[in-house]
């Protein structure tokens, strides 16, 4: 059985004999439907009103005492934070950069920019001071039942504060550097995210106060353990010792505050000679000179110590974010290492697809021989990763017969397994090529490291388009198999990542199809090469033809729908943004089209609306694994047209990303897909429900009883298979 109840069938072709693609002939034009001129001007959601929305259901998930184990609960909490961190540093940091540029342009909703910028930070402080009451009057006490406690100085025992003493005398003490601020020493630069103790001072010798700041290292963990469960923050230590610090200094009053700064990237590629020299003079810039967007201080900050923070650092009294300490609830994090299984989820364990093993001895069979035989559509992280993915790239680096690989690279673990395989093939002499994406946000400095490496040891690399970010994920095997060459491909949704490939969902198909490999190596060509390549018969690709090529599967089933054909559409994304396909949506719902929407994260489309949107449904799936694959199901009269790719629906994909989406053609795999989005809107699921503009948790049936987790189901299924 696959994860979703689906039984395998015998032996499929690699190539169906007859195909539904995603570049078939189209039928006649569909008759006019409504155009988006006579939509209503209101149709749109905010997006990053509905990015808040989305952090809120991370929230949600916060709070289910009755649902998630208590130690997730927690790491929901750091997770909230850390979204909450990446959305200040680069939307509302872009968003207050166009409002110190006096870019008066209304957003799609009609808001001028400083009026959103307002309605942002009023949803954010209450979200923020939601997330501190779940964990001050919930997830705190909880934890504190089960014996770990995050404490204060006070409340450790001798043997702990000397332990601490010495922790801090060996370990803290050598590394911080108080600075204080005079007529000779200017206020010091506040860098990004950090931990800082603002400390009032005051000269015994003359009476006169001081202010110094002290940032906390992060050379340790942000929570120290101490053995037992219990905890205490750095903070807490340094607090403690002070006067050492200040010696000969009174201390007045001390507290911790965190500055959030912009921190994406602006990086002119047509200005630059050297994509790579470019990108690591602008990393060396967002180190220091970047506005902040945020201020996070202690509730009980003293008015005349935040009166000198707010001015030194140019922030607004409603950018001022006044929270409970600990500041930062990112460091819940550390909470992980705790040794309790029973406040975690369950342990689960991947396992290899059924078409890539070996039945009788359950090893991974011989990719190539495998690949012959059939396509193998994976589901991570239930399907495993390091014997399908990972695997095809290992076994193709170390087999003699294979000429080629060409590989692209977004994001990648750290100890990357498929970068080690792409050196060892390049020092085998195979032809190996690297797509790497050195602009991927917050990983740029590993990809350049990458990008280095691969370089040293032979691996042509390139660094996408001018002007595009390349995150489509693409891998193709060239192999002499000795009745000619042939080629073989993976395309996904999600990361050539090891690490999060066991934590993120995603589907990819691996594929001996000389068509679709083909197209990939064509691709490939595009990718590396001069050549401008947009024909493709089995690929959508971004910029070109995603958004094309949507729109007219959509007028298709409008169309379908005018005739009395079967007509309706699944898609199954991260984020829903993009107005042309939003609009293309709405037309179809109100030419009768039922159209199903599963959501991760941000959604502008509006469901329900009288006249507009009667027939769209919105869901919304969070859990243990983070939902990241994209899936585009058509009815196409009976004959359905299913996509899965790297795209998400909005403009940055469409328009400024090379991604590409690749057609589902064997039935089998069109019915798991199915599977899936009828177990997603299924009443008895988990889900959020978007109605009215307001998410709405559905975790209890009428009678009380929780509802069908589709994940743990998932998992519970893929545990029977193993067994």
């Amino acid at each position: 059985m696959n994860p979703l109840g689906l039984s395998p069938s015998t032996v499929t072709p690699a190539i169906p004999p007859e195909e539904t693609t995603l570049n078939a002939e189209k039928d006649p034009a569909p008759q006019a439907a409504p155009s988006a001129d006579e939509l209503p001007e209101d149709r749109y959601a905010d997006r990053e009103m509905s990015w808040l929305a989305f952090n809120n259901r991370v929230l949600d998930l916060a709070k289910d005492s009755q649902r998630i184990p208590l130690l997730e609960r927690a790491k929901f909490l750091a997770i909230f934070s850390s979204n909450l961190d990446e959305f200040f540093m680069v939307r509302v940091a872009g968003l207050k950069r166009r409002i110190d540029a006096g870019v008066a342009v209304r957003s799609v909703t009609g808001q001028m920019p400083r009026d959103l910028h307002d309605s942002i930070l009023a949803r954010a402080q209450e979200l923020v001071a939601e997330q501190a009451r779940v964990f001050a009057e919930d997830v705190r006490p909880a934890l504190a039942e089960e014996g770990i406690v995050i404490l204060r100085w006070d409340e450790l025992t001798a043997a702990e504060k000397d332990q601490m003493r010495t922790l801090f005398s060996e370990r803290i003490f050598p590394v911080l550097t108080p600075l204080a601020v005079d007529p000779s020493h200017p206020f010091p630069y506040i860098s990004g995210l950090s931990i800082n103790l603002a400390v009032l001072l005051r000269n015994p010798m003359n009476g006169t106060k001081q202010f110094a700041r002290v940032k906390v290292p992060t050379i340790l963990s942000r929570f120290i353990e101490l053995g037992d469960g219990r905890f205490l923050p750095l903070e807490e230590i340094i607090r403690r010792h002070l006067d050492q610090l200040f010696s000969g200094m009174e201390v007045l009053e001390h507290t911790t505050f965190r500055v959030t700064r912009n921190e994406d990237l602006e990086v002119e590629e047509d200005d630059a000679e050297n994509l790579l020299f470019a990108l690591e003079k602008e990393l060396l810039r967002r180190k220091v000179g970047r506005p902040p967007v945020r201020l996070e201080v202690q509730d009980d900050i003293d008015d005349t110590m935040l009166e000198l923070l707010t001015g030194e650092l140019d922030v607004r009294e409603k950018e001022v974010f006044k929270l409970p300490a600990p500041l930062d609830l990112t460091g819940l994090f550390s909470l992980t290492s705790v040794d309790r299984d029973d406040l975690k989820y369950q342990n689960f364990l991947p396992i290899t697809h059924p078409d890539l093993a070996e039945v009788e001895t359950a090893k991974p069979a011989d990719m190539f021989a495998a690949l012959k035989k059939r396509e193998v559509l994976l589901h991570h992280p239930y399907d495993s990763f390091a014997t399908s993915v990972q695997r095809f790239i290992e076994q193709a680096a170390a087999d003699p017969k294979v000429l080629a690989i060409k590989q692209t690279l977004y994001r990648t673990s750290g100890d990357s397994p498929i970068v080690d395989a792409l050196i060892e093939a390049a020092l085998a002499g195979k032809q190996v090529l690297a797509v790497v994406e050195i602009k991927a946000r917050f990983d740029e400095q590993n990809n350049i490291a990458w990008a280095r490496k691969l370089e040293k040891y032979g691996v042509h690399v390139v660094y996408g388009m001018v002007g595009l970010k390349t995150h489509c994920k693409l891998c193709l095997v060239v192999r002499d198999d000795g009745d000619g060459l042939r080629r073989y491909a993976h395309i996904g949704t999600g990361n050539y990542n090891p690490k999060t490939a066991r934590m993120y969902e995603d589907m990819g198909l691996l594929t001996a199809n000389p068509i679709i490999t083909d197209d990939v190596a064509r691709m490939f060509n595009h990718l590396s090469g001069m050549t401008h390549e947009t024909n493709y018969r089995r690929l959508l690709v971004a910029p070109h033809s995603i958004r094309k090529g949507l729109l007219e599967r959509i007028e298709n089933e409008i169309s379908n729908k005018q005739q009395g054909l079967p007509a309706a559409i699944k898609i199954k994304v991260n984020s829903l943004v993009d107005e042309k396909v939003t609009d293309a949506l709405y037309r179809a719902s109100q030419a009768g089209v039922p159209v199903d929407l599963w959501v991760r994260g941000i959604c502008t489309i509006k469901p329900g609306v009288e006249g507009l949107s009667e027939n769209i449904r919105v869901r919304s799936v969070l859990g243990r694994f983070l939902e990241h694959s994209r899936i585009f199901w058509f009815a196409n009269n009976g004959k359905p047209s299913v996509g899965i790719g790297s795209a998400d629906l909005m403009h940055r994909n469409l328009d400024r990303r090379v991604e590409v989406v690749v057609s589902i053609t064997n039935q089998r795999h069109i019915r798991e897909i199915e599977r899936m989005f009828e177990i997603a809107f299924d009443p008895g699921t988990v889900s959020w429900h978007l109605v009215d503009e307001q998410w709405t948790p559905r975790t209890t049936g009428e009678d009380g009883e929780p509802l069908v987790d589709l994940q743990e189901l998932a998992v519970q299924e893929t545990s029977k298979r193993r067994r």
